[in-house]
């Protein structure tokens, strides 16, 4: 049997935003007098706020500024909504896994303006059977929390999913809720630290994904 369940990270996966989290992020850093180069800021996008922020400036910063630094962030990714585009291709894929009878799930820890933010910009509610957010569980990637939580959404097992995501957190949370990774470059990601973090698949983006889905099947039927 070919996987049933598709989760699917949003951000740098089916949504070109990382660059817009990032460019929020500097702003919200900027605010409170901490310059923070944005090509450390990308390589922690996808993780939790709280994880980001200490791991920029060190507890005792995050401690004092980290709530008001994530507001300043939510407020700046809101501004940016009318440049956030869903990727090329992804709607087609979506498209085609609903054909083949697949179910596609939102996997991600994006909290509510964020995800209405994405929402609008994928605009494909009518291809998503399920989406988690970050009022779903504590723990946002690379724990397994939110990828579980998904499964539990449309009832399905981990051999009966697979998980797409352009992060090593993305690969590192699926393998630990053992469902296998397909990974997209589309996030920003470099190729290598996807291999080494354990991505079965690495494709360029949604199109990519979209060519392969037969090769998909097969890797991961069962």
């Amino acid at each position: 049997m070919a996987p049933n369940a598709v989760l699917f990270d949003v951000d740098g996966t089916l949504v070109d935003s990382n660059y817009h989290h990032v460019v929020s992020w500097h702003h919200a850093f900027l605010d409170i007098d901490q310059e923070v180069p944005c090509w450390q800021i990308l390589r922690l996008i996808g993780r939790s706020g709280d994880e980001l922020v200490s791991a920029l400036l060190g507890d005792e910063l995050a401690d004092k500024h980290g709530e008001h630094l994530k507001k300043l962030h939510t407020n700046y990714f809101v501004d940016s909504a009318p440049l956030v585009r869903r990727l090329p291709g992804t709607r087609e894929l979506l498209e085609a896994i609903a054909e083949r009878g697949w179910r596609s799930v939102l996997a991600t820890s994006a909290g509510e303006e964020e995800l209405s933010v994405l929402r609008g910009a994928l605009d494909a509610d009518d291809l998503i059977t399920a989406v988690t957010s970050a009022a779903d569980a504590e723990r946002a990637k690379p724990y397994p929390d939110i990828v579980a939580i998904a499964l539990q959404r449309v009832d399905a097992q981990p051999s009966e999913a697979v998980f797409v995501g352009d992060a090593v957190w993305d690969v590192h949370a699926a393998k630990r809720a053992e469902v296998p990774v397909v990974a997209v470059l589309s996030g920003g990601t470099a190729r290598q630290d996807l291999e080494e973090a354990g991505a079965a698949e690495i494709y360029d983006g949604p199109p990519e994904v979209h060519t392969h889905l037969g090769r998909i099947a097969e890797l991961f039927g069962k």
